[in-house]
């Protein structure tokens, strides 16, 4: 549909390609005009970090708050003791408190880099559902709240069709998530004003119900907006690269590999990355998005060094760009690639270069390591790896530079 916003907020969503679908475009819209707006996306805690495919919704939280309305990130401390089965073909393994905590501890460090949890009328709020979800007598919340739902309509969502269709198990404790998530809505509306929740378009169903809900028991209007499940433009899941997940925390993917997976962006993909993923004005965006031949890599350098600023900071991006520099320019070693340190007692005899090409990051496993090598796609110290190597402590001395294909490099060397 042609909608003609008037709040920044919409505007924004627009023309910066964040919008899937809104369950009300005039009434949120005026809602966002007529004062501050409290906006929501759940998190569950399934992971120590979130991934770039989450960086969309957090960026969504961004702008809400830069355009003068109240960010709540919900950590999904309840919740995720049941396990979203959306789209999913099985079951969620099941977490410890424990695990879920120390999770939710690892995943809040990403926010406050993005939203500014403060005092005033639009600082972020932190909640956790597990406020309200662990103390819910059974009994009363099926008379109070679960008569609100038919099993009927929960059965046509989308998310749960699927899965039935194919024939795949869904238990009872994963079919009540959706309640438990429609729930979450209404307790926010309640306890803190919550007028919009945001999510992936794969949880249309789930926020629907959410509202549905809370205009039964409590007869408030609330909205629903979604953005759209974003893949690369060769079809690939946002969020994975060829080594796994690419996590925003500086922990589990090092500043320098988050800003090599921008750096790498397909060239299709550029201008659209840089209307999601920065604050650089839309005009901008398009004319990097548009360059050809080599310009169009400056603008991946851009897109790199805007996004990994915000998500570690000026200086790790500046870092980051100077590696890849020695790295890719000048055939050097670079003083931020990820590095494999080893303990004499660690090389012992010796250590051969499959385990340094796995331990190092560059191949998941054996296997992958010796077709690496087979194929011509490994380098030592930026020469071709032919044969597997047996390196002992004095030959790693100095540290040695081991790499997979082009782009994806690692430095080994010896505990000081």
């Amino acid at each position: 549909m042609t909608y003609h916003p008037k709040s920044d907020f919409i505007a924004v969503m627009m023309e910066r390609g964040f919008l899937a679908d809104c369950t009300d475009y005039q009434g949120l819209d005026d809602a966002l005009i007529a004062g501050v707006v409290p906006g929501y996306i759940g998190f569950d805690a399934t992971a120590t970090s979130l991934h770039v495919g989450s960086l969309i919704q957090i960026m969504m939280l961004r702008w809400l708050q830069k355009t003068g309305h109240k960010p709540i990130t919900l950590m999904g401390g309840g919740t995720t003791k049941v396990g979203d089965p959306s789209f999913r073909a099985d079951e969620r393994p099941l977490l410890t408190e424990d695990q879920i905590n120390s999770n939710i501890a690892g995943i809040k460090q990403v926010f406050a880099k993005y939203i500014s949890y403060d005092d005033s009328d639009t600082g972020a709020l932190m909640l956790n559902n597990a406020e309200w979800l662990d103390g819910l007598n059974y009994l009363e919340f099926l008379r109070d709240i679960g008569r609100h739902f038919s099993v009927n309509r929960m059965l046509s969502f989308e998310s749960v069709k699927s899965r039935l269709d194919r024939e795949q198990s869904l238990s009872f404790l994963e079919f009540n998530y959706m309640i438990l998530q429609a729930y979450d809505f209404l307790e926010l509306n309640r306890r803190y004003g919550c007028l919009v929740q945001f999510g992936g378009s794969d949880q249309w169903g789930n926020i629907v119900n959410g509202i549905d809900l809370t205009r039964r028991v409590i007869d408030q209007q609330i909205f629903g907006l979604t953005s759209p499940l974003l893949t690369t433009s060769d079809g690939k899941k946002m969020g994975k690269s060829a080594d796994g997940a690419v996590w925003l925390n500086a922990d589990m993917r090092s500043p320098y590999e988050f800003w090599q997976f921008w750096r790498n962006t397909t060239d299709a993909d550029v201008g659209r990355f840089l209307k999601l993923y920065t604050e650089l004005p839309v005009d901008e965006c398009a004319r990097l998005g548009a360059l050809a031949g080599s310009e169009i890599n400056d603008a991946k350098i851009i897109l790199a060094n805007e996004v990994t600023t915000l998500c570690h900071g000026a200086e790790a991006a500046a870092a980051a760009a100077a590696t890849a520099r020695e790295v890719f320019e000048k055939g050097g070693v670079g003083d931020d690639l990820p590095t494999l340190t080893l303990t004499p007692d660690e090389i012992g005899d010796g250590i051969s270069v499959v385990q340094l090409i796995v331990r190092s990051g560059l191949a998941k496993s054996g296997k992958d390591a010796k077709r690496l090598i087979a194929e011509n796609g490994a380098k030592l110290d930026d020469q071709p790896l032919t044969e597997v190597k047996i390196f002992d402590a004095t030959a790693l001395a100095s540290p040695i530079k081991l790499s997979a294909g082009k782009k994806r490099h690692a430095l080994v060397k010896l505990a000081d």
